[in-house]
């Protein structure tokens, strides 16, 4: 029988070329972690601490050398992370030189809520709980709670897009009736909102005040600016002193 020493030296090729494939991704896997790498990928500060972070993703081992990458399981790390309510997305990961990615999106809170309990509204229209290491700087809502969440949701979000009213507007009042009045920045007077409708136009019409009364210097004598009129801005002036 002749041999094809051709496709005898191609198929040795194979299985030297499958072998050392193989020994190098076993002797890879067996390889431990050299270190984690975590970064916040979102424009809040950290609700939650490294160590925090550590412990979710370690567990019970003391010490990320100490881990192996056989043994990791990539997903259950990432859900782990995702049960943390200040998580809103994560991406867990691992480089060729053996270093363990973490990349974290927290969630958005965008206004603070006051009462027998406080928590943050996110930007889901969610309850988000408070941080022990960082608080962040939203408009703060007090007020009746019955009302409806995520039509307040809706003006905060139009509120964050709007650099002017995102600058001035630092708290929310809920009435029992629907409607909103809010507190502003370096300003004694309330901003009668109204109910959370046509904002985009409320908006308009309060700038146009605030632009006028800043310019003649009249700002500071007026105790509520009322947007609910259609077409108008009816403000109140305050009582002189002693009436």
């Amino acid at each position: 029988m002749k041999i094809n020493w051709n496709i005898f030296k191609i198929l040795v090729l194979i299985s030297l070329g499958v072998f050392l494939y193989s020994f190098s991704k076993h002797r890879n896997e067996l390889r431990k972690l050299s270190k984690i790498e975590i970064e916040f990928i979102d424009e809040n500060g950290p609700f939650i601490t490294l160590n925090t972070v550590n412990k979710l993703l370690i567990q019970n081992n003391d010490s990320v050398t100490s881990i192996g990458k056989e043994t990791l399981d990539l997903n259950k790390m990432e859900s782990r992370l995702l049960e943390n309510p200040m998580i809103k997305n994560a991406e867990v990961f691992i480089t060729i030189d053996g270093m363990l990615g973490v990349l974290i999106e927290q969630r958005k809170p965008i206004a603070r809520i006051t009462g027998s309990t406080s928590y943050y509204l996110d930007d889901q229209g969610k309850k988000m709980p408070l941080s022990e290491v960082y608080s962040a700087r939203v408009p703060i809502i007090t007020g009746s709670l019955k009302s409806n969440l995520t039509e307040v949701t809706q003006l905060l979000l139009k509120i964050n897009e709007d650099e002017f009213m995102k600058k001035y507007v630092i708290g929310l009042q809920l009435k029992n009736d629907g409607t909103i009045n809010m507190k502003l920045r370096k300003q004694d007077f309330t901003l009668l909102f109204g109910k959370p409708n046509n904002i985009e136009k409320k908006f308009q019409k309060f700038k146009a005040f605030y632009k006028k009364t800043k310019q003649n210097n009249t700002i500071s004598n007026y105790s509520s600016v009322n947007l609910e009129y259609e077409n108008q801005v009816v403000a109140t002036k305050k009582l002189p002193h002693g009436e």
